[in-house]
């Protein structure tokens, strides 16, 4: 059932920002009075799921879902229609406009996905506000996994400042961690002292290529009671807001550390513990039942932050965080074509795109997805790559600067080169996807 919903809001996301963009384009193109004589969410070769015609354009559905198109009249395009290119030109034809309006029109889709994403952003702040957890809440540090502890990090510790820049929010730390091609100055807080110590370009890679950055560090939950609920712990002295910070010969522990000491060594015993009430520390012995459990129920000690917006409020938070969100990932895509830090092997196809939703129903990470979705759509088809809008668009770009066009021919060639390059990087993707589903 986790994968069926998955699936589910893999493909509502991904026709919705389908329509979107080649929208965009449509209406663009009927702005300018060109003839659309397709438009389709998802490819159709050979056949379509539905169709239905309306004027001079044919609507449909089709079959392969690697995207979509609208068929422009007199426009070298995904369907490769020549035989249209050597028929005299008509007025209603993309050919036969000028390069302003041509260029607008294939740059339609990706500005559709920008005011698409703007408008989520809105959205979300506007009804859910900014929940967040401030990295200065987490008094306690954080666990660390192996990966973290082998370069240099250690529990207990409070991530102050990565190359010098201080982390406001938790989520923070993984992704400046790995998005880099160089080595990371770190500064935590370590026992009441703050501690730098450099991290080498090569373990952070080692870390991602081994997919240890998915479980890197979690909260540090400490031994905080909220409640006594039985009269031994009771009668040994145990308070509402005792925190335990010493279990037998273990200090500075944590609610796991005592959990585990208590079920593997203390089961059916006492245990000494060292607790901390108003500011002072304070001995107290303690019974354990037979089950490792002293009767009492733990506290959660973190609140996360949160701002609301009224709809004001929220209308410029869309276009700030759409804007970080592009240079976030501009800067991903940088680093993945970039022969250094190998992030190309860990490209991903649809599996790896399905699996950022989460396996119930969150209408709050799907549009959070959607948008990161479109925005990633759209900073990949304003790439200068023949076949995608950016490829159209320097062509054009450069006709206007130049004042003369490129050949149909030319533009043929680069079509099936965009179209050549295209299929190698989702075969690709898909083929890396298929690798980690059976060699995890």
């Amino acid at each position: 059932m986790d994968i069926v919903i998955k699936i589910i809001q893999f493909f509502m996301s991904l026709s919705l920002l389908v329509a979107i963009h080649e929208f965009g384009h449509f209406i663009m193109a009927r702005v300018f009075k060109i003839r659309v004589e397709k438009f389709y969410i998802f490819f159709d070769p050979w056949f379509s799921i539905l169709k239905w015609k309306r004027g001079d354009t044919e609507y449909g559905l089709g079959w392969l879902p690697l995207g979509g198109y609208v068929k422009i009249a007199g426009m070298i395009d995904e369907s490769m229609d020549t035989e249209q290119m050597k028929a005299p030109v008509k007025p209603d034809e993309f050919r036969a406009k000028p390069a302003w309006q041509r260029f607008l029109v294939m740059i339609a889709g990706v500005v559709m996905n920008i005011l698409l994403a703007i408008g989520i952003y809105i959205g979300i702040r506007y009804v859910h506000g900014e929940a967040y957890m401030a990295n200065a809440d987490v008094k306690w540090g954080y666990e660390f996994n192996e990966a973290a502890e082998r370069m240099g990090f250690r529990d207990g510790d409070r991530v102050v400042a990565i190359d010098g820049e201080e982390i406001d929010d938790v989520n923070e730390i993984r992704g400046k961690l790995l998005l880099t091609d160089d080595a990371r100055r770190v500064t935590v807080l370590r026992a009441g002292r703050e501690v730098d110590f450099t991290i080498p370009f090569e373990e952070l890679l080692e870390m991602r290529r081994n997919r240890e950055y998915e479980d890197l560090y979690v909260l540090r939950v400490p031994f905080i009671i909220d409640s006594v609920m039985s009269e031994s712990a009771a009668a040994a002295g145990l308070r509402s807001g005792d925190e335990v910070v010493v279990c037998g010969a273990a200090e500075n522990v944590d609610a796991v550390t005592v959990t585990r000491l208590l079920t593997n060594e203390y089961k059916g015993d006492t245990v000494q513990f060292g607790i901390l009430r108003d500011g002072l520390y304070m001995p107290l012995r303690v019974p354990v039942d037979d089950e490792g459990k002293i009767g009492v129920r733990l506290a959660n000690p973190f609140t996360p932050r949160t701002r609301e917006f009224t709809f004001w409020q929220a209308i410029p938070e869309g276009p700030k965080l759409a804007g970080e969100t592009v240079a976030d990932y501009w800067r991903q895509l940088k680093l993945i074509f970039s022969p250094k830090t190998k992030m190309y092997e860990e490209l991903g196809g649809f599996i790896a795109i399905g699996n950022i939703f989460p396996s119930e129903w969150d209408w709050l990470r799907f549009w959070s997805m959607t948008a990161f979705l479109s925005i990633m759509l759209a900073v990949l088809n304003i790439l200068p790559i023949p076949g995608l809008d950016g490829g159209h668009a320097l062509f054009t770009l450069w006709e206007m600067a130049t004042g003369r066009k490129p050949s149909d021919r030319f533009l043929e060639i680069m079509q099936y080169i965009g179209f050549a390059l295209l299929l190698a990087l989702v075969v690709y993707a898909n083929g890396n996807d298929i690798y980690r589903l059976f060699n995890k």
